[in-house]
């Protein structure tokens, strides 16, 4: 599986292909320099039950902590995630 994130000033994304077919997609809004709130998860059928969502989401973790910001999960999928998974919840915005 292959993840790349891409962002403009306000929005980005993290988009998972496999076999050049894209599996998954997550997207967050930038209000600030210091956080931004993942808003939606999409998982592609085909993939659903794979860990998709999973690695999109390690993926914007990863990339928070290069950039030493935090994360408010709006969307339900990543607020599910963030309580289930505890190596993860140190970029929790409080």
């Amino acid at each position: 599986m292959e993840i790349k994130i891409r962002e403009d000033e306000t929005k980005g994304f993290a988009i998972a292909k496999i076999n050049n077919e894209i599996a998954g997609k997550m997207t967050y809004t930038i209000p600030s320099a210091d956080f931004i709130i993942i808003d939606h998860t999409e998982v592609e059928t085909s993939y659903k039950g794979k860990g998709v969502g999973k690695q999109l989401l390690y993926k914007i973790v990863e990339m928070v902590r290069e950039k030493n910001i935090k994360i408010t999960p709006l969307c339900p999928f990543a607020d599910a995630m963030f309580q289930k998974l505890t190596d993860i919840q140190d970029v929790l915005k409080k």
